[in-house]
């Protein structure tokens, strides 16, 4: 699990990339948060890596997932 990177691409009004967020502070996973709300580049550049507009975009190594999936994120992180 500490060989993963896992970054998410939130706002801070969204309730699943509050959920995602916890989901990783209880598992002890280290992650990268940016705020696409306030930080325009990296909202371009979560469109360009998942084709979405929607947060959450989380990344674990070279996977994306769009939206809060507790079981993919599960399978991807244990």
């Amino acid at each position: 699990m500490a060989d993963k990177k896992v970054v998410i691409y939130s706002t801070p009004t969204c309730p699943y990339c509050k959920r995602a967020k916890d989901y990783f502070t209880q598992k002890g996973i280290a992650y990268t948060d940016y705020n696409v709300a306030e930080d325009r580049e990296k909202a371009k550049e979560m469109i360009q890596k998942s084709k979405q507009m929607g947060v959450p975009v989380i990344i674990v190594d070279d996977e994306v997932l769009v939206g809060f999936n507790q079981a993919k994120l599960d399978s991807l992180l244990l």
